[in-house]
């Protein structure tokens, strides 16, 4: 029972808004009031050039993996990993310390899954690059890889209980990303790269 407790400290790591906390030390708008409002990797890209941009990007990432591979260091049952991991996840979609108003969740969800394991976090991310690479549109990337990432967890780790987390997350995912999914509609989404 004592592995548990990893899941509150998950919930606090993940709380630790990267893009905040990198834009204030670089100098740069709050990206909770600039450019698209959303403090993710790829809004910092758009206020403060790819520097800032990789660092937040790490840091979101690292905010899922640390919990996620403690838990299995400490040898915790598959129920508890997977509730680590969400707990980072909701730490950064809802962040008590900058009143719960978070980003979307694609750093932190990918960081999660590849704890989960290597080959997951290996085909979340190709899968991300190969539609951002082509569309150069973070968002549809995204939303690409939510729905596909329940399936990879499934398929390399056949764990019902992480695949259900990871099912969650991406559901979450995507209702994070409902105005990112009106504008591509509307073909009105911003390209990665474009400047705010």
């Amino acid at each position: 029972m004592a592995d548990w407790i990893l899941v509150p400290l998950a919930y606090f790591l993940g709380s630790l808004s990267t893009a905040v906390v990198v834009s204030r030390v670089l100098g740069l708008p709050d990206p909770r009031r600039a450019g698209s409002r959303n403090p993710g990797a790829t809004n910092v890209l758009r206020l403060g050039g790819k520097k800032a941009a990789a660092i937040t990007l790490l840091g979101d990432a690292l905010k899922g993996l640390i919990p996620v591979l403690l838990a299995k260091a400490l040898q915790a049952e598959p129920l508890v990993v997977g509730a680590v991991g969400l707990a980072a996840f909701l730490g950064h979609l809802f962040p008590v310390f900058f009143g719960f108003r978070g980003g979307k969740g694609v750093a932190t969800a990918l960081g999660v899954m590849g704890g989960f394991g290597w080959p997951v976090g290996l085909g979340v991310l190709s899968t991300w690059l190969a539609v951002a690479v082509v569309s150069r549109l973070s968002s549809l990337a995204a939303l690409v890889t939510a729905v596909m990432a329940p399936a990879y967890v499934w398929w390399w780790l056949r764990s019902e209980t992480l695949t259900a987390t990871t099912a969650l997350m991406a559901a979450l995912l995507v209702w994070r990303h409902r105005p990112n999914i009106a504008r591509l509609l509307r073909g009105e989404e911003s390209r990665i790269g474009q400047k705010a």
